[in-house]
């Protein structure tokens, strides 16, 4: 029989990991009240002082819980993104582009939600983490948008690519959230509403630059 004895570091790995799964079990079956070091224990199969061994606090784990989803989800949002700008005359990737994200946020409704709230809370760590991260989204996004062909050459330029970076995510979670309320059912219709808005900048954008470029008629 093969020797399948964990390394301590294994093990430790093993048992965060668990506490992470559980946390977001609980999220997903019982929302933000259910909650609790000792809930979030049980679920793991780990005793209580196990947390702490861990993470501080329930902030800290959720914090934990974020970079996760990050690291698993954000890549593929970004292979989308740019897939679509290599191809921009590709209505699929375009729809697959906000198809990824807008089903990611669906995915986890309370662990999304509770992300959205954090983010105006100036009195935890959790909210700093959250606009952390918004402000990441939105770098990143830029790079995408830059990347795809628009222009960010003067600081006017720059400035409304943040501005639509900041629209798309804003537009991208009211889709979500309508969607979650049983507003907007159909998600390929939200899909429909967000590229029709990231189609208009993006052509209002591109304009500005062939107005502005040295070739344009006087």
């Amino acid at each position: 029989m093969p020797d399948v004895t964990l390394s301590r570091r294994e093990a430790k790995d093993l048992t965060r990991r668990r506490l992470l799964q559980a946390a977001l079990r609980i999220l997903d079956t019982e929302g933000e009240a259910g909650l609790s070091t000792g809930n979030v224990c049980r679920r793991a199969g780990v005793a209580q002082s196990t947390f702490y061994v861990h993470f501080r606090n329930m902030s800290e784990l959720l914090q934990a819980l974020g970079e996760e989803a990050d690291r698993r989800v954000g890549p593929m949002v970004r292979q989308a993104r740019r897939r679509s700008g290599r191809e921009p005359h590709s209505a699929e990737r375009l729809r697959e582009a906000f198809r990824v994200p807008l089903e990611a946020m669906c995915g986890h409704p309370e662990f999304f939600r509770l992300g959205l709230r954090a983010r105006f809370d100036r009195s935890t760590p959790l909210g700093e983490f959250a606009r952390r991260r918004t402000a990441e989204t939105r770098s990143r996004l830029v790079e995408d948008l830059i990347e795809a062909g628009l222009p960010a050459d003067t600081p006017e330029q720059a400035r409304r690519l943040e501005m639509m970076a900041d629209g798309v995510t804003a537009l991208t979670e009211a889709m979500a959230l309508g969607h979650l309320e049983g507003r907007y059912p159909d998600l390929e219709e939200a899909i429909d509403v967000l590229i029709a808005f990231f189609s208009g900048a993006r052509a209002q954008l591109l304009a500005g630059r062939d107005r502005t470029s040295p070739d344009a008629a006087p």
